[in-house]
């Protein structure tokens, strides 16, 4: 191979552009876009970092850096991301899939143990469709609903549906909690219901890491003034979506659990604890029907 820097210097490079823009990991992260700029995958770089990278390679991995040195998420970058071991493409459309979500996953696993049963899957707010693709994934013979506002957000579940192999037990659906009647097209109700919905306080979205306030798509993160529009909605229309001794499964910010709870207890669920995440913070309010 020909040309005038060596893969492992075109990652130190990055690495010390990551840095210098305030990203954690950068060595990390600079190794991922190598990878993607090259076509190869990570372990062909440690392997043959001393060799020389031709200057295409070179040039793609300048512009690649300059974009996450702007703090573009390396998952849109790269057009993908990884959730409960499986490749989700993701675009600005949808929300990056994020570790903390699969405890969602963990939770409906244990309390649904019946990995054979035709469970009827409700998503609210689909997204990637990491939640609910995952689910069918896990159960082979459930089948899933997953409604999203946005149309773009639908064609990327549509797509990562097909890629999984799903896609002929999902059916995804363009409708918004904010609209009067959309429980009573959804064709409930539905053994299983999970969400992820919007749960940042409107006031704080700009406040956040650049990476998510610039850059990910506002109303998948929009929760209202109080950051709990979205669940208040959700309990509302719970009693109409979930049969009787069905789950619903609902993801929540660090301190919202315990509203949430109140407000699925108000609509007639019993609520057992919240479902820690890794990080010790209370992320899903299971509710029983």
């Amino acid at each position: 191979m020909s040309g005038t820097a060596s893969f492992d210097a075109l990652l130190r490079d990055a690495a010390v552009a990551l840095a210098a823009a305030g990203i954690d990991n950068a060595r990390f992260e600079a190794r991922l876009l190598l990878a993607h700029a090259a076509g190869v995958e990570v372990e062909w770089l440690i392997a043959r970092g001393g060799e020389m990278a031709p200057p295409a390679v070179a040039e793609a991995m300048r512009r690649l850096t300059a974009r996450r040195v702007r703090r573009e998420p390396v998952a849109y970058i790269l057009g993908e991301r990884e959730f409960w071991g499986l490749p989700f493409k993701v675009s600005p459309a949808v929300l990056v899939p994020r570790p903390d979500s699969e405890t969602v996953i963990e939770a409906a696993l244990a309390l649904m143990p019946d990995r054979r049963a035709a469970w009827r899957i409700l998503d609210l707010g689909v997204g990637s469709g990491c939640l609910l693709l995952t689910l069918l994934r896990e159960f082979a013979n459930a089948t899933g609903v997953g409604m999203d506002q946005s149309a773009a957000a639908l064609e990327i579940a549509a797509a990562n549906a097909d890629a999984l192999g799903v896609g002929a037990r999902a059916t995804l659906v363009a409708d918004d909690w904010r609209q009067p009647g959309w429980p009573a097209r959804l064709g409930g109700p539905f053994d299983l219901v999970v969400a992820n919905p919007p749960y940042i306080e409107a006031g704080a979205i700009d406040g956040l890491m650049p990476d998510v306030a610039r850059f990910e798509p506002r109303a998948a993160l929009d929760g209202g003034p109080d950051g709990l529009a979205a669940y208040r909605a959700i309990a509302a229309a719970a009693p109409a979506l979930v049969v009787a001794g069905g789950r619903a499964l609902i993801e929540a910010g660090e301190g919202q659990a315990p509203e949430i709870s109140r407000l699925f207890q108000s609509a007639g669920f019993q609520v057992a604890a919240p479902w820690k995440d890794l990080g010790g913070i209370d992320r899903v309010v299971p509710a029983m029907h």
